[in-house]
C-alpha cells in the first residue's frame, strides 16, 4: 500500500537551498560574511608581487567579482577560462567598481583551460564572436543578451498571465501556410504523415482555435522560414510571441493590448536588467536608454496607411521606392516615420490596403483596406503585425477561394466561424527584432544564442 507521509510532504516545501553556493549576483548584495564558496569562471587575471587579483563570474551578472589571493594558493593554474571553485572572506571592496570583494584563502581547480583559449581580457568583434559561437556567452555581449532575452520574455509572460491570457501550445509541424508566401521548410520522410507537412511560420491559426474556446490566448515559440535572406533583420529560425483574443470590436483595443504589452515589457527589462542595459547604452548605442525611457512615458503615435503615404509624400526626403497610394511601404519608409525629423518614436500604421496583406484580416466599410496595423520603432523598422480577424464565414471563404487556397484543407479554420463565430483579433511580436531594440544591437544574429540563417547551421 502507498502511504504517504507528512514529513515527506514538509520536505519537498523546505526552504533549505537547493545548490550550494550562491550566485556572484546574489553575494555582490549581501552583507561581508567570513565565510563564503563561489564557483564560476576566470574572465582575467593579474599577478602582482605578494597577490594576485582574478575577475570571477558564473553569468549571474556582467561584472562579476574580483578575487583576492596570496602567492601561496596555485596561482600559476589560474589563466583566463578556468573554472574555479573558491572559498574564503566576502568582505567590502575599496574600490569603485564593486560593493564586495572575495579575499581567497582556498582555491579547488574544477575545470583546466587549454592555452589555445580564445577569449582574453581586450574587446573582441562582434563579428569574430560569431565564429566561436559555442564561447560567445562567455564574454560580456554574450552574457548580457542572454540576461536581457531572459528579462523580456519573463516580462511578456507576466503582461499576458496579468491580463488573464492563457499560454497555449501551437505545433511546430503544420500543414499549412499561415502567411502564404510559400516560404517553408519541408519535413522528410514525405510519407511518414500521407501529406506535405512544414515546420510552422506561425502559430496564429492554431491559437484561433484555443481562442475561440478560452477568450484571450497566447503562444511563444520558435518559428521557421526558408528565405534566403542574409539581412541583418532575418534568421531561418527565430521566435514569436503571438497573442490571440476574442470579444474586441476595434482596432483600437487591439493597438491599446499591443502598445501595453511593449512598454510593459521594456520597463520590466528597464527595472530588472539595468547593469546590462547600462552596458549597451556605454558601449553599442549612447541613445538607448533615452530611447527606451521615451517609448516607456509616452504613447505611441498612431496614423493609418493613408496617412502615411501622404506624410511621405509631403517630406522633402527623397526615396528610392515609390510613395503611391497602394505600394508597399519600404525600410526606407519606415524608418522615416520613426525619426526625429518626422515622429521621433513608435509608429502604428493600421489600415492598409488590402491587397497587401493575407487572407485572413477583416476587411474594412471602406471595401479597400482591411483592420490591421504594423509597430514600427526607430532603428528597427517593423516589430509588430497584427489585425482583426475576418470572422464572417462567407466572406473569409470568398477570400481564400480569391488568393486560390484550397478551402477543403482549411475547412477546420472555416468551421470556427461556422460553430459560435466571434468578433476577435491578435498579433505577433518578433522576439528578436524586440532584443534588437532593447540591445541597441543592429544585427539579429547577435541576440540568438545559436543563429541559423541561410548557408548556416553549424551546431
Amino acid at each position: 500500500m502507498f502511504r504517504c507521509s507528512l514529513q515527506g510532504h514538509r520536505r519537498l516545501y523546505s526552504t533549505k537551498p537547493l545548490f550550494p553556493t550562491k550566485t556572484i549576483r546574489t553575494l555582490l548584495s549581501e552583507k561581508p560574511q567570513p565565510n563564503v564558496t563561489i564557483r564560476g569562471w576566470i574572465r582575467s587575471v593579474r599577478q602582482q608581487k605578494q597577490l594576485s587579483f582574478a575577475t570571477i563570474n558564473d553569468g549571474s551578472t556582467l561584472k562579476g567579482i574580483q578575487a583576492i589571493l596570496n602567492d601561496d594558493q596555485p596561482i600559476h593554474k589560474l589563466s583566463t577560462g578556468t573554472c574555479v571553485e573558491l572559498q574564503g572572506i566576502l568582505a567590502t571592496s575599496p574600490g569603485k567598481e564593486q560593493s564586495m570583494e572575495l579575499q581567497v584563502n582556498k582555491v579547488k581547480i574544477l575545470g583546466e583551460c587549454d592555452s589555445t583559449y580564445p577569449l582574453q581580457k581586450k574587446r573582441h568583434t562582434l563579428e569574430f564572436m560569431r565564429t566561436i559561437n559555442h564561447l560567445r556567452s562567455r564574454a560580456n555581449t554574450g552574457s548580457a543578451v542572454l540576461r536581457i532575452r531572459h528579462a523580456a520574455s519573463e516580462g511578456l509572460q507576466k503582461f499576458f498571465a496579468n491580463q488573464e491570457f492563457i499560454q497555449v501550445n501551437t505545433p511546430l509541424l503544420t500543414s499549412s501556410d499561415c502567411e502564404g508566401g510559400g516560404e517553408v521548410f519541408s519535413v522528410a520522410p514525405s510519407d511518414f504523415f500521407k501529406k506535405p507537412v512544414y515546420l510552422t511560420v506561425s502559430g496564429q491559426l492554431h491559437a484561433e482555435i484555443m481562442a475561440t474556446s478560452m477568450g484571450r490566448v497566447y503562444t511563444f515559440g520558435p518559428v521557421f522560414r526558408a528565405e534566403e535572406s542574409m539581412t541583418s533583420r532575418h534568421l531561418a529560425e527565430f521566435w514569436m510571441a503571438e497573442a490571440e483574443m476574442t470579444f474586441i470590436d476595434s482596432l483600437d483595443q487591439l493597438l491599446d493590448v499591443t502598445e501595453a504589452s511593449i512598454q510593459q515589457t521594456t520597463q520590466h527589462v528597464m527595472t530588472t536588467c539595468q547593469e546590462d542595459v547600462a552596458f549597451f547604452n556605454q558601449w553599442i548605442d549612447k541613445h538607448l536608454l533615452d530611447k527606451l525611457q521615451k517609448s516607456v512615458d509616452k504613447p505611441f503615435v498612431r496614423m493609418t496607411y493613408t496617412e502615411a503615404i501622404d506624410i511621405l509624400q509631403r517630406s522633402k526626403k527623397k526615396f528610392d521606392f515609390p510613395t503611391t497610394w497602394g505600394s508597399s511601404l519600404q525600410s526606407e519608409h519606415e524608418r522615416y516615420l520613426v525619426s526625429d525629423d518626422c515622429c521621433g518614436r513608435p509608429v502604428f500604421v493600421t489600415d492598409y490596403p488590402k491587397e497587401l496583406k493575407p487572407f485572413y484580416m477583416r476587411d474594412n466599410l471602406d471595401g479597400k483596406t482591411v483592420g490591421c496595423f504594423d509597430l514600427l520603432i526607430p532603428g528597427i523598422g517593423e516589430l509588430v503585425g497584427g489585425s482583426m480577424r475576418e470572422e464572417r464565414y462567407d466572406v473569409l471563404q470568398y477570400k481564400m477561394e480569391m488568393a486560390n487556397m484550397n478551402c477543403e484543407d482549411y475547412q477546420w479554420y472555416l468551421d470556427l466561424r461556422k460553430y459560435g463565430s466571434a468578433p476577435h483579433g491578435g498579433y505577433g511580436i518578433g522576439f528578436e527584432r524586440l532584443m534588437l531594440w532593447l540591445t541597441g544591437l543592429d544585427n539579429v544574429r547577435e541576440v540568438v544564442p545559436i543563429p541559423r540563417w541561410v548557408g548556416h547551421c553549424k551546431y
